[in-house]
């Protein structure tokens, strides 16, 4: 199918940047405050980000109610730059035992959010791209889905009109054949992989990516400079939740065709990846919070993911040994 001037126009805007896939900072109690959230965002900007990429799997956005979903989307739109919005994803794994999740600067509009619709899958998946849409984001990032994601990309396209992402993720790969069909849908821009050490299906994913003239998209941690010699054109990774300047010099490296400094900045960069995008990988997610706080991103009292894995102050120690000097 053709690409709709939409898609089209949202790949171009994307070629060639990095979107940081953001934490959504919290406290252990899941309170998150709306301005501290804005201030770490500001931050991944100056630091070198082009955009955002806000409820993706860095940022927990399956498990966050819609009135946090909704203020996460105002504040990141509000700082004028292209804000890529996660939609979907599994709900099927319980919230930890005790966690509420709040806004500590909730607004009415914002609780209002909440009464509307509820759990189905489809329905959820449109709903939640309609209020990005509405919201000002340019696009959405599609998580994948066990039933048909050919379905639910339409669904998404025709009930938000909102180009798509789609997103090859670790914990659900997509099968090639399927894969083909979802980046020729019209509404498609590109593709995100995130398949961390399926080396193979990384570059099968670029390539069909590529052939059907949508934008590949590099969330490839831990093969992040391979990705882009086998055709990445831009990032959208959780590394650069936190020192983003790493990611940044390696793409910048690359695009300018300096070849030692391109093997300098990516050699940088596999350490850190090593030190935070390792088993538990789940725990990533508190990895890079812990990392953001230790830079002054966020303060530690909002450094807690309550959707991943305990780890505990040995697993901190060893992640702290591990990223020194880098």
């Amino acid at each position: 199918m053709d690409m709709s001037s939409q898609a089209a126009w949202l790949r171009e805007q994307l070629r060639g940047t990095l979107l940081a896939a953001a934490a959504t900072p919290m406290t252990a109690s899941g309170e998150v405050d709306l301005d501290l959230m804005t201030a770490y965002f500001r931050s991944l900007l100056a630091d070198g980000a082009d955009g955002l990429a806000v409820l993706a799997h860095t940022g927990r956005g399956p498990f966050l109610p819609p009135p946090v979903r909704s203020a996460v989307i105002e504040r990141a739109v509000s700082l004028g730059v292209p804000v890529l919005v996660g939609v979907g994803g599994a709900l099927d794994e319980a919230q930890p035992s005790g966690v509420t999740v709040t806004l500590s600067t909730a607004r009415p509009d914002d609780l209002a959010a909440a009464q509307g619709t509820s759990p189905g899958s489809t329905e959820r998946v449109v709903e939640e791209a309609r209020v990005a849409a509405g919201l000002g984001a340019v696009g959405v990032l599609v998580f994948p889905s066990a039933e048909d994601r050919v379905a639910l990309h339409d669904a998404v396209w025709r009930g938000a009109g909102l180009p798509m992402i789609a997103f090859d993720l670790y914990t659900l790969p997509c099968p090639p054949a399927v894969l083909e069909e979802i980046v020729r849908h019209p509404g498609v821009a590109g593709l995100k992989t995130a398949l961390l050490s399926d080396a193979m299906g990384c570059q099968e994913a670029i390539r069909i990516t590529r052939e059907a003239g949508r934008l590949a998209i590099t969330g490839e941690d831990r093969m992040f400079g391979p990705s882009l010699l086998w055709g990445a054109e831009a990032a959208l990774v959780g590394l650069a939740a936190a020192r983003v300047d790493v990611t940044r010099d390696v793409m910048r490296a690359f695009a300018g065709n300096d070849l030692r400094e391109f093997e300098r900045a990516s050699a940088l960069l596999d350490r850190l990846a090593a030190a935070t995008f390792t088993a538990p990988m789940e725990g990533y997610v508190q990895r890079m919070l812990w990392l953001a706080a230790a830079e002054g991103r966020i303060p530690r009292s909002h450094a807690f993911d309550c959707y991943g894995p305990a780890m505990g102050e040995d697993e901190r120690a060893r992640e702290k040994a591990a990223l020194a000097g880098v």
